[in-house]
Parts: structure tokens; C-alpha cells; sequence
């Protein structure tokens, strides 16, 4: 019998790379109590103002100061759940956040595309946020589609949430993450989410959407995250709260001051979502980087970036927080020597840290504000390789074969071995677009992006297939009219 690959399956528990000690991790902890205690962070949304002191924050009348006591922050720590399912509509790509889990998705709400005919830049449609989520559903590597590209030509603010996520959901049926722009359409989100899951408990049962409330650093929830996460909290969806500190601007320069920011703020989001409503699902999150310092812009791909997400991951380990983190990002223009060596380094690190949800790391490139479906494909393959490394080396009597190496005996081979067909497909990560063959004899041609770009071109000459039933689809197309096709 031949073994099936054993890499399909989402969830592969890691924690392999580890830059910080225990004795790193129990510091930060304290400090970030510290810092939210004594410091505190700028709350501009009234409900969550009004969250906080009822729950017990001590809060400044004269600014909006909200200082968080210890007892507080470990009290909606203890409560927020150490394991969220993010589900797949259908079942087969749910992602499991717990326990140093692994998981792949897209990100960043890039506001281009790297067009797949021209190769020029242009701003992003709703047409690449649907094809996005139709190639994201074709990528066996990648578990969640967190929307990851702006339709820069819906003009009103309260038709870009219900745009993004109307095409995400037409065109995937795995799980479904993304950002919001505006109350009113995240309130739109939710209740056309309700409707495709036909009714509130069952959306809350199996959540195959969740949501994305940035914690605006330094320390600041704004009016709009703030009051979309008690919302959310309200309603029991799952919510990520995270945090984008960048070394020498919005954070210490130095990693460790980056890292302590990166915790303190993200627990403070968790705090509120659990003064909301206790249990309720709050992911934590790290997407900062660091800082060029000659042009003082944001680095996507700086290798820091990578290390201090791997560093974030610890400390939610440690303090059982299932964890959305950033990998996989590049600073390159096209999809070249620069994207696959950046890529794949932060990749393999963050994913070897045991991060368990791990957004950003296919297809974004350009410091996160350009998408290129190449690059998708091309990180699905480097994803692969990843899963692979994270399997580790099973062994046991079955894989040492050493009463096989016995009976074979010296200057031998095991190619026509029982034991080499149980195995050979299993043991192995088999390539999708890499070329293995010699140059001689069998070799075809076509590099990888060669390859990468035929299936981007087979993908777009399929006639897409709604994947909402057409009953549900037409209610939907029915209530909100802002929907453009």
C-alpha cells in the first residue's frame, strides 16, 4: 500500500525556532503589565471607554486615558479562549488555532495588483479580489483567504466591506478573514454572513469569517476599530486585535522594545474584547517590521521582521493566546531573486516559531502594498516546503528500516523494496511548479515563474463558479445593492 502525502492536512504543530528564553518571555510579560498599567493607551471610542471602566480601568476625564490594572489584563487573558476554530464553509480547510498549530493565509489589503498581463502595477479591483479568493481556493498550502487587495473603484465607504466580502465568499469556501472600512459595513458583513450560514448561533457555532480591528500604535484605539470591536465581541465572532509597531518610529528601535510594544498593545485589544464579552473569540497579532532609517519608511522584508514575529509567537504560546502573526512579505517590485529569498527566509522562520495563523504570506510584495498572483504561487510552493520542515523526522522502527538495511546487507538498493512504496509518496514534499529535471533527456524547459504564470493563466480561462447557492446569493445581490459585479 502506498502512504498518502501526510502535508495536505492544515494544523501542523511546531515550535521549532526560538529566539527569546523563558526567562525573555516571563520579562515581557511583566513589562507589558507594567506598561498598561502605568502607561496605558489612548481609547478614542466612547463604548470602549465606557467597557473599560465598568470592567475596572481607571479612566483619565480630561483625555481619553485608559490605564489597564494587572488584574484586569490576566483576568481577560484567562478568559479568552486558548483554542479558535477559524472555519472552512465546507469543512476541509479549517484552521485550528492552538498549541502551536500552523497555519497559512494571505493579507494586507494591498492597493495593487501586479497586472498578470501587462506586468505594470495598477491599482486593484473588485475583479482581484474575487480571483484572489478563486486562487487562494485552488492553493493547497494556503488554509485562510484574508482579503488582500483593495477594490480601489467602489467610491462610498459603506459598499467597500460588503464588496470585499461578497466576492471572498462567492469565490472560496475556505475561511474567510479581512479588514473593515467603515460601522455600517461591518454591520452589513455580519448579517449577510448570518444569512449565508442561516442564522446567528449556527454563524456563531461554525464562524467561517473573522475579522480584523487594528490597535493603531503607539497605544491607540481609534473611534472606528473601537467601536467595530465591542460590536464584534457583542456578536461572538472571532476578532484579531493587532498591532503594527515599527522599530525608530512607532516602537523602541531595538527588537526587544519592538516585541514588548507588539504584546502590550495586542493584549490591551484582547482586554477589550473580554470587557465586552467574557469567552468571547479575540486573536492576538504582530505585523510591524522595522524602519528604513534612510528614507524612514516601513521594510517588508527585512529578515527583524521575521524575528520579531517568531519572538511575538512565544509570548502568546506562553500565555496560551491563539496568535495571528505576518511572514512570507518582501520589499521587491516583481516576483525575482529578492521576492523568493526574502519570502521564503521570513516564511520558514515565523512558521518554525510555531505562529498559528501566519497572515501576509502569499502573494504580498512591494513593503505589503502590491499583490501579484505569481507571487501566490509561487509562495504556495515555499509554503509546501515549510509544511515539510515543520513535519520534522518521524522516527520509529517503520522508518529506521533498520532490520530492512539487515536483510539487504552492503551494496545493495531499495528500489524494488515494499518499503520504499509504502513510503514514497509520503515522505517526501513533491514540487508544483520547481524544475527537477536535468537539462538532458526529459527536461522541458520553463523555470518556476514560467510555470507559476501558467497557472494563473489557466486559472483565468475557467468561467468562475459562484460558490454561494444561487438562492442565497440572490437575497444577498437583493439587499445590498451597493454589490457591483
Amino acid at each position: 500500500m502506498i502512504t498518502e502525502k501526510k502535508n495536505n492536512q492544515p494544523g501542523i504543530a511546531a515550535s521549532l525556532y526560538k529566539p527569546l528564553s523563558e526567562r525573555d518571555v516571563n520579562r515581557i510579560v511583566e513589562e507589558a503589565f507594567r506598561v498598561l498599567e502605568k502607561s496605558g493607551m489612548l481609547v478614542y471610542s466612547d463604548t470602549a471607554r465606557r467597557v473599560f471602566e465598568k470592567a475596572g480601568a481607571a479612566v483619565d476625564a480630561e483625555q481619553p486615558l485608559v490605564r489597564l490594572p494587572r488584574s484586569l489584563v490576566e483576568d481577560a487573558i484567562a478568559s479568552n479562549p486558548s483554542s479558535i476554530t477559524l472555519h472552512s464553509r465546507d469543512g476541509r480547510c479549517d484552521a485550528v488555532l492552538e498549541n502551536g498549530k500552523v497555519h497559512f493565509g494571505t493579507g494586507g489589503t494591498a492597493i495593487y495588483i501586479l497586472d498578470p498581463d501587462s506586468g505594470q502595477r495598477r491599482p486593484s479591483t473588485v475583479h482581484d479580489v474575487a480571483l484572489c479568493a478563486r486562487l487562494t481556493q485552488d492553493l493547497e498550502h494556503v488554509h485562510v483567504f484574508t482579503i488582500n487587495v483593495f477594490p480601489n473603484e467602489i467610491e462610498r465607504n459603506d459598499d467597500i466591506d460588503i464588496n470585499r466580502f461578497f466576492h471572498a465568499f462567492d469565490n472560496t469556501s475556505k475561511h474567510v478573514m479581512g479588514g473593515l472600512y467603515s460601522l455600517k459595513g461591518c454591520h452589513q458583513v455580519v448579517e449577510m454572513a448570518k444569512t449565508i450560514a442561516g442564522s446567528k448561533s449556527r454563524l456563531q457555532q461554525k464562524p467561517f469569517v473573522s475579522f480584523i480591528t487594528l490597535i493603531i500604535s503607539p497605544f491607540k484605539i481609534d473611534d472606528l476599530y473601537g467601536e467595530m470591536t465591542c460590536y464584534l465581541a457583542e456578536n461572538k465572532l472571532p476578532v484579531v486585535v493587532p498591532t503594527e509597531p515599527i522599530c525608530g518610529t512607532t516602537s523602541p528601535v531595538t527588537l526587544a522594545g519592538n516585541v514588548l510594544t507588539h504584546v502590550a498593545e495586542t493584549l490591551g485589544g484582547v482586554c477589550l474584547v473580554q470587557c465586552v464579552q467574557k469567552g468571547a473569540p479575540a486573536i492576538c497579532g504582530s505585523v510591524g517590521s522595522i524602519t528604513n532609517l534612510r528614507t524612514m519608511d516601513h521594510v517588508g522584508g527585512a529578515i527583524e521582521r521575521a524575528m520579531i514575529n517568531a519572538a511575538v509567537s512565544q509570548v502568546a504560546q506562553a500565555l496560551q493566546i491563539p496568535l495571528y502573526s505576518t511572514g512570507g512579505t518582501t520589499d521587491s517590485k516583481s516576483v525575482d531573486i529578492q521576492a523568493a529569498y526574502e519570502s521564503g527566509m521570513s516564511s520558514l522562520l515565523v512558521a518554525m516559531s510555531g505562529a498559528n495563523y501566519i497572515h501576509d504570506i502569499a502573494g504580498l510584495m512591494e513593503a505589503d502594498l502590491t499583490v501579484s498572483y505569481e507571487k501566490m504561487v509561487m509562495d504556495n510552493e515555499i509554503l509546501g516546503m515549510c509544511r515539510r520542515v515543520l513535519r520534522g523526522i518521524e522516527v520509529n522502527d517503520e522508518t529506521l528500516a533498520a532490520d530492512l538495511i539487515i536483510e539487504k546487507g552492503p551494496g545493495t538498493n531499495y528500489l524494488d523494496s515494499e518499503h520504499t512504496v509504502r513510503h514514497m509518496r509520503g515522505e517526501f514534499y513533491e514540487p508544483a511548479i520547481s524544475n527537477r529535471e536535468k537539462r538532458d533527456g526529459a527536461y522541458r524547459g520553463g523555470d518556476a515563474l514560467v510555470r507559476a504564470k501558467e497557472w494563473v493563466a489557466e486559472l483565468r480561462s475557467r468561467e468562475p463558479e459562484p460558490l454561494l447557492p444561487q438562492d442565497t446569493r440572490e437575497r444577498i445581490l437583493a439587499a445590498y445593492s451597493g454589490i457591483r459585479l
